[in-house]
């Protein structure tokens, strides 16, 4: 249950409290691009089973390899794409989280 409360805390209030915090001037537009983040995990509709508790979403999907966070993290050095590379990251900590918690069984 502690897993679950953080990876999807990450996923869905750090989203609302970086938007306060760094896009106060246009919080709801922030909001809601950061909370797009998610989109990502339609990769996992290409795995089957879609959705296994055990396994790690960074490295198996395709939106959460190594090459695509590159990409997320090459969105941060340009104006246009900050926000959209910040979402993407934040979506990556949560899941990396989320494989930590699980290799302590949690």
């Amino acid at each position: 249950m502690l897993r679950f409360i953080i990876h999807y805390g990450i996923h869905f209030i750090v989203p609302i409290v970086v938007a306060y915090l760094f896009f106060r001037k246009d919080f709801k537009k922030a909001s809601i691009i950061l909370l797009l983040g998610i989109i990502i995990d339609i990769d996992h509709l290409w795995a089957n089973p879609i959705f296994d508790i055990n396994r790690c979403s960074v490295g198996f999907h395709f939106f959460h390899s190594y090459y695509m966070i590159a990409l997320y993290i090459l969105f941060l050095f340009f104006k246009k794409t900050r926000i959209i590379g910040l979402a993407l990251i934040i979506h990556i900590l949560a899941d990396v989280t989320d494989c930590f918690l699980a290799q302590l069984n949690l």
